[in-house]
């Protein structure tokens, strides 16, 4: 049976065939995020702070680290990235026993993360590049830890599945080579973007399968790949992320949490329900208002992806007698909480039902 452990000092995450998928937070990187950029060079790590409590509140069992940032002060990511991810390191677990997923492409970074983190963490990553198979992979040996493997070369990422699967088999063997064994490598067969490739979809579930049944390997993905360039991406993640657990995939690396919803959204459908005639209580505050029409939250929560993934969990037998579902879906709002009200009608002011929301929503 392949199972790979993932530990804090405190607790465990296990990857494998017949575990509930394990999810991998990635909020904590500052790769296309100018603010956590700027806030990490300026020694601010407030962001951090919350992208880590809110994963492990979504859900997320194990946290990824990544501190790509590229100073404007100093440019040179092998000077800067090495101190930086130990201070990350060394924050996160200050605030959750979580396990950890070290990442970066600096090798100083990679060995720097896992001398500070506590515990077994997952290392991110390995490819079949030689020169990164030679560093990463005793480095994976030394310290005892699992390893994400990306299937990619020299030659760069091919659009051919058996060309991925070759890479991630060269990886399986080399790592062995090193006495590393294959539940400790975590495939990751990329995904491609099905905007710009029909049979992503379809090359991925079947590559996960190959990978399962040939080499017997854990795998993972970045899962937002799949609908990058797309309109209303959660639908397609939604429907993505079943699928890929249904062909054989134990983890992905994702976003576990719900981004809060704006002031200008609200501000907006509220502007919406006074040109409709709908008078609401004076008393009903933005979270009331924005649960009662379906916006959302004010507050950080777990996104749908989640709830899909609890919804599969249960579906294949990996969430027993349906406690982390039933659990997952206890907090829910009652249409009398709101006390929304409509305009007059015939002199009369009633309550607004859900059904008449719908129009509004």
């Amino acid at each position: 049976m392949t199972r790979t452990i993932v530990e804090s000092q405190t607790k465990s995450s296990v990857l494998g065939f017949d575990e509930p998928f394990c999810v991998i937070g990635e909020r904590i990187n500052p790769t296309g995020r100018k603010k956590l950029a700027a806030e990490l060079e300026a020694g601010n790590f407030s962001t951090v702070e919350k992208d880590a409590v809110a994963q492990v509140l979504a859900g997320a069992n194990i946290l990824d680290i990544n501190a790509g940032v590229v100073y404007n002060s100093n440019p040179n990511p092998n000077e800067t990235e090495p101190p930086l991810m130990k201070k990350m390191i060394e924050l996160v677990q200050s605030l959750t026993e979580t396990p950890l997923c070290i990442d970066s492409s600096v090798p100083e970074a990679l060995e720097m993360g896992l001398q500070t983190a506590t515990g077994r963490p997952l290392l991110n990553s390995v490819t079949g590049e030689e020169e990164r198979l030679e560093f990463v992979l005793p480095l994976v040996k030394k310290y005892n830890v699992p390893v994400v493997a990306i299937s990619n070369d020299d030659t760069g990422i091919s659009e051919d599945p058996e060309v991925r699967f070759a890479v991630a088999k060269k990886i399986v063997q080399r790592a062995s080579d090193f006495g590393i064994p294959a539940h400790d490598v975590v495939v990751d067969p990329l995904v491609m973007p099905v905007g710009a490739m029909a049979t992503a979809g379809q090359q991925v579930f079947a590559l996960v399968r190959k990978l399962r049944e040939e080499l017997g390997v854990n795998t993972t993905c970045g899962a937002s790949n799949v609908s990058f360039g797309l309109p209303n991406r959660h639908g397609i993640n939604n429907a993505f992320l079943p699928m890929a657990m249904g062909a054989g995939m134990t983890s992905a690396i994702m976003n576990p949490v719900a981004l809060p919803i704006t002031q200008n959204k609200i501000a907006e459908k509220k502007a919406e329900c006074e040109a409709a005639g709908i008078i609401l209580p004076d008393d009903m505050d933005d979270e009331a208002f924005v649960t009662f029409f379906s916006l959302g939250s004010t507050k950080p929560r777990p996104g749908k992806e989640m709830e899909s993934i609890r919804a599969a969990n249960l579906l294949t037998n990996n969430d027993p007698h349906g406690g982390s579902w039933i659990n997952f879906n206890k907090s829910s709002f009652s249409s009398g909480e709101a006390g929304a009200r409509s305009g007059r009608r015939g002199g009369r002011r009633r309550a607004l039902t859900y059904q008449e929301t719908d129009m509004y929503r």
